[in-house]
């Protein structure tokens, strides 16, 4: 009888670290594992913890608590230190950090070992998957922008690192560049089998690259999972902003039900009197125009509609941004629709909202009654 295949150990393993700077706590017990061929992004605002987490992995910066593990193998603690050049660690950052005075193909060699025969073909093998064989005489100085990224990237793997840590690797392109080059990045270092921890504050670039996301907010880890459920599933009303914009509707709970302009939404859990946030995005706002005084009818799905008249509307290229001026209590929201759509200023139009694409989270800095 075959036996079944054992399951895969986490490449690289962090166990509640922690990292203090003048005895606040920049990093606070974060712990996260990354399998091999995985990318795992640290996604969250400037200064939540994400690169100080990056650099005690690298090695160049000291934890106060927790462990670091690479293939099973402990490499810091508090006590235990591998160096950060034995750590089989390969690091990519905003800047490029090429050689000016070294030939593109002395860039790529400049961490290999072993005889030069070997090391020219790992070069050659590189550049050619990037595409940049042609170039493997010039300097970084003769190098486009994005030219220079995949020059990076192959000094990066030349020495066929276990890990590669990226610090918003692609924020320095072009946008016409970034995307074409994030792919090939992510076909490269998936083809090497590298697992890969990457530090984003761009939801769009972490839903791009990541198998998992890592939502980080004041030094810790608030969320985790595959891209599409940390979207859909939000664990609070800030995860929820933090992908795009949100419009909010106060409420408060009465029977398992908070009732709003829009009709009632479960919140089921939340106890009678809790004045709660229901969020939702632009994008699940249906609009429809007001023809004789009168809604559309109400769904299942979209439940009472409400009335609102426009107050801006604007044209972002893919789609239309309209803002409102809600009737009911002349608060503010927004729709998006797909394609050109820019109604006048003042112009009634009835609004739904889809139910399934709601989300209820007690609310913040309201008081309950």
């Amino acid at each position: 009888m075959q036996q079944p295949n054992p399951p895969l150990a986490p490449r690289l393993e962090i166990r509640n670290l922690t990292r203090r700077f003048n005895g606040r706590p920049v990093v606070d017990n974060v712990s996260l594992a990354v399998m091999p061929g995985q990318v795992t992004c640290l996604l969250g605002p400037s200064g939540c913890g994400k690169s100080t987490t990056l650099r005690m992995v690298a090695g160049v910066e000291m934890q106060e608590q927790g462990e670091i593990w690479v293939d099973g193998r402990l490499i810091c603690d508090t006590i235990t230190r591998v160096p950060p050049e034995e750590r089989e660690i390969g690091l990519m950052f905003q800047d490029f950090a090429l050689f000016p005075h070294l030939s593109v193909s002395d860039n790529v060699s400049f961490g290999l070992k072993g005889p030069r025969d070997k090391r020219r073909a790992r070069v050659v093998e590189l550049l050619e998957r990037v595409d940049l064989l042609r170039h493997i005489d010039a300097y970084p100085h003769q190098l486009s922008g994005g030219e220079q990224q995949r020059v990076a990237l192959a000094r990066a793997l030349a020495p066929r690192p276990r890990i590669m840590l990226m610090d918003e690797p692609f924020s320095g392109l072009d946008n016409r560049l970034r995307d074409g080059i994030r792919d090939q990045t992510l076909d490269l270092l998936k083809s090497e089998n590298t697992a890969v921890l990457l530090v984003t504050h761009e939801p769009d670039e972490a839903m791009r690259m990541a198998d998992e996301i890592a939502l980080m907010r004041d030094g810790r880890i608030v969320q985790r999972g595959a891209p599409y459920n940390v979207y859909t599933h939000p664990v609070d009303r800030a995860a929820v902003a933090f992908f795009s914009d949100v419009n909010v509707l106060e409420a408060k709970v009465d029977g398992a039900l908070a009732d709003s302009a829009f009709g009632r939404f479960l919140a089921p859990g939340i106890p009678d009197g809790t004045a709660v946030d229901i969020v939702f995005r632009p994008q699940h706002v249906r609009l429809d125009f007001d023809r004789n005084g009168h809604g559309p009818r109400p769904t299942p799905t979209d439940g009472v509609a409400a009335r609102g008249r426009v107050a801006r509307a604007r044209f972002l290229g893919h789609e239309s941004l309209i803002e409102f001026r809600m009737d009911h209590d002349g608060s503010d929201l927004k729709a998006t629709v797909p394609g050109v759509f820019l109604p006048s200023a003042g112009t009634p139009l009835w609004l739904t909202v889809r139910r399934d694409r709601c989300f209820i989270f007690p609310a913040q800095n309201r008081a309950n009654a």
